[in-house]
């Protein structure tokens, strides 16, 4: 797979060197486009406005020359632990290379994202750098396919029907779009680079000032600072636009993770783990909620202890583990079982749909909630690379989506302290347009 994958960047780079080389012998630089077409017999005008518009983004934009035998040598080695399962000893400790792979976006995210405190572009190296290794890492998806018919005449007319390689279905579905969402994500950040009227407070600024602007649950998070009289109509409203988009991002993300952990296989060591009913996962307060007679689930969730992250986590693994429960005792309802109890089939079934209902509540109103045991039973277990991948992905998209909305909702808040402190310092009983107080 290596030797495909170095063989496949060599030309395309060497490619590209040679038509921009008559336009860059002046400056001894070219343009490397760090994403390739899909279509390697693509137009050469296609292949060039590609390379132009990589360039306007500053996306890998000026690379030397000598530097791409350094990026063949790092991709080698990239590969190589991807391959030993990250057992660098050859001993055959090594995960499973869809571990290994999750693993790589994972860490890939972590050390260009990290945790953003602050609304802010990626440095142009970053960004070269997130753009050139998650090319790596997707490239694999290429190579994973299946078998499709598809009609080809013969040199005699006669048309025939032959089984031909595509990628596979759902990778085929969900990486343009994962592809898409980064982009939009990529550019929100970059947004932020322009003049903007808010600020950071600088760290003798942290010691000095009070926290009243700070959320009490963000209080590592730089404290963020607005004029006086609060943000302009103007900038108040674009903030809300670049937060319903991230919103819709989060959403789009969300929804490919879970469909992807849904196709992963569940472990038979998570299932082991398993109380053997409902009630003594859910404990008896819970579980009676649940089962009453006229149950509301809006009301269910707004009774429950959710004050910290803690108790959010345990609480979905509870009900994640009682859904599993049910399901299984109404597949093996035919003879005995030990998952069997005396609740009938229908009431399994309705506690089900209310735990489901529970449960996707609950991921809308706390979106940035860790891995449950399931899903990282899941994702440890998981065998299937192309799942891994888009697995891993859809997560650090999802991870990132919701640390720029909330960036983006601690101006918002900032804002809203500052015009409200402004009106209490002034008569408000008048016109107050021109603080933006309705």
């Amino acid at each position: 797979m290596i030797r495909t994958l170095t063989r496949r960047y060599t030309l395309r780079t060497s490619s590209s060197c040679n038509r921009t080389r008559m336009s860059s012998d002046n400056s001894g630089k070219y343009h490397q486009n760090l994403i390739p077409d899909a279509n390697d017999d693509d137009d050469g005008m296609d292949i060039r406005n590609e390379e132009q518009s990589m360039v306007h983004q500053n996306v890998g934009a000026g690379i030397p020359h000598h530097d791409l035998q350094s990026d063949m040598e790092m991709m080698k080695e990239r590969f190589a632990k991807l391959l030993l399962g990250e057992d660098m000893s050859g001993g055959g400790k090594g995960v499973y290379s869809a571990l290994a792979l999750s693993n790589a976006v994972t860490n890939l995210a972590a050390s260009i994202f990290g945790e953003k405190g602050k609304l802010e572009p990626l440095a142009p190296e970053r960004k070269a750098r997130w753009r050139k290794e998650m090319d790596w890492l997707l490239s694999v998806t290429d190579h994973i396919v299946e078998f499709v018919p598809s009609q080809q005449i013969s040199k005699d007319g006669t048309n025939m029907e032959v089984m031909i390689t595509r990628q596979r279905s759902d990778l085929l579905a969900n990486i343009p779009g994962l592809l898409k969402l980064d982009a939009i994500l990529i550019e929100t950040l970059d947004n932020f680079g322009q003049e903007q009227e808010f600020w950071y407070a600088s760290k003798n600024e942290n010691q000095d000032m009070d926290n009243s602007s700070q959320r009490d649950d963000k209080w590592w998070h730089p404290i963020v600072k607005v004029p006086e009289n609060g943000l302009s109509e103007t900038s108040r409203k674009r903030l809300q636009y670049q937060k319903e988009s991230v919103s819709q991002v989060l959403k789009a993300a969300m929804n490919i993770n879970a469909q992807v952990l849904s196709e992963i296989q569940i472990p038979e060591s998570y299932i082991d783990s398993l109380p053997k009913n409902g009630r003594e996962s859910l404990g008896d307060s819970i579980y009676k909620s649940i089962t009453v007679d006229s149950f509301d689930p809006l009301q269910f969730l707004s009774a429950m202890d959710f004050s910290t992250e803690h108790k959010v986590l345990d609480f979905k693994n509870r009900i994640e583990a009682s859904i599993l429960i049910w399901k299984r005792k109404m597949n093996q309802k035919d003879g005995w079982n030990p998952w069997g109890s005396g609740i009938s089939s229908g009431k399994r079934e309705l506690f089900e749909v209310r735990a489901e209902t529970i449960l996707l509540l609950l991921k809308q109103q706390f979106p940035g909630v860790a891995q449950s045991s399931l899903d990282i039973s899941k994702i440890q277990e998981n065998r299937d690379v192309g799942l891994a991948i888009q697995e891993s992905y859809s997560r650090v998209l999802e991870s990132l989506a919701f640390s720029v909305m909330s960036r983006i909702e601690d101006v918002l808040h900032a804002d809203s302290l500052t015009r409200t402190r402004r009106c209490s310092e002034i008569d408000c009983s008048g016109d107050t347009d021109t603080l933006g107080i309705k």
